[in-house]
Formats: structure tokens, sequence, C-alpha cells
């Protein structure tokens, strides 16, 4: 009767964004013919129209402006930049691939990959050339939050260079250099990562 007296339960908003329909547990579905038409000329192959998302990353680069990674069952992310909290804030959409994971065993082999690896004026790519896109002389250090369920979660310090190629006059290439590090039972464990990316727009893909 007097319900209106009563204190309204706070939803509790989730820690884990979702963005364009993108969300965990989601299912993407690639524009199969523009895949079929752009992935020959591109460093990946065989993607996958559908995919699965397992896993959301949510790199906080300033106070309103953060990359959110929808992480699929096909070794594929979706990196949203987004500043702000709605579909209408998104600035970018890339699909990206990893192309390689090396571990890096010393601390002396670490500590060289962050101080000339990582960055560079070229990075050639099995013969393929990508030009440095950023102009920092060094990494640009990031951590993400990684995600797979709404309770279990895990950290990776990441240290980034972009670099990127003009695959033709309508669609650009990215080749993402990441040198990682996250901490597993006290230890810090690192390795090299490279991915190859390239920018979906809204009606490249759909979420189901």
């Amino acid at each position: 009767m007097f319900d209106f007296f009563k204190k309204k339960p706070v939803e509790k908003k989730s820690l884990i964004p979702e963005v364009l329909g993108l969300r965990l547990g989601g299912v993407i579905e690639l524009d199969a013919l523009k895949m079929k038409i752009i992935e020959p000329d591109l460093t990946i192959s065989g993607a996958a129209n559908t995919q699965l998302i397992q896993a959301v990353g949510v790199v906080q680069l300033d106070n309103a402006t953060r990359l959110i990674r929808y992480y699929t069952d096909d070794d594929a992310m979706i990196q949203v930049l987004i500043v702000g909290d709605s579909d209408a804030d998104v600035q970018q959409c890339m699909l990206s691939y990893y192309y390689s994971t090396t571990p890096i065993d010393t601390d002396t082999r670490w500590n060289e990959w962050l101080a000339t690896g990582v960055v560079k004026s070229h990075w050639d790519l099995d013969g393929v050339n990508f030009t440095k896109l950023w102009e920092n002389e060094l990494p640009v250090a990031m951590t993400e939050t990684t995600w797979t369920s709404a309770t279990e979660y895990s950290q990776t310090d990441q240290f980034v260079m972009l670099y990127s190629r003009d695959v033709n006059a309508d669609l650009c290439e990215v080749l993402i250099v990441s040198a990682e590090e996250q901490i597993i039972n006290n230890r810090a464990e690192h390795c090299l990562v490279l991915s190859t990316a390239f920018e979906l727009q809204p009606n490249d893909f759909k979420v189901n």
C-alpha cells in the first residue's frame, strides 16, 4: 500500500560494456561479400563470417575515452574507440586478427624490446612494409582489464605502437605491435603480440 515510501533498488551497472550491439556471449556476423572481396589483399586469411564473443577488454585512455575490445573464437578482436557511453560516441571500429605471439623469456630481452624493439620507422611483415603511424618515440603504455564473465577478469600491461600501409585507395591495413606483461602467480610473464587490423563500417557486421 505504501510502496512509494520504499526505496527502489538501484540497477547495478555492469562493468562489462556493450556498444553497437557487441556484448559478451554475442554472435557477430560479418558481411561475407565484403570479406571475400578484401581478404585476398590483407594479411589475414580464412576469417570466419560468424564469430562468438568470448571475452571483453577495456582500456581507459582518459576520463571519457576508452578502447573496448571484443575477443572472438576466431582469434579475432573487434576494437571500438569510444568517447562517452553511447553508440553515437563511437569514433572508430576495427577488426583485428592475431598474427603471432612470441614469449620474451628474459628481463634483458624485455627491456630491449621496450627501448628499441617495439618502435621503429618501418616494420617488415613477411615482405610487406608497414610505416610507423604514431609520432611517439617510445611505446604507448596502456592497461587492459579483460572480462571472461561477470566475475572473472585479468589485467595486462601493454606497450604499443601502430604501423600502417595503404592496401588501396579505400582500404588501410594496420599492424599492431604490443609488448605485453601479465602477472601470473606473482610472476611477470612477457610476450610480443603482432596483430593486423582494418576498419569496419556499421553495415559491415551485425550482432545476434
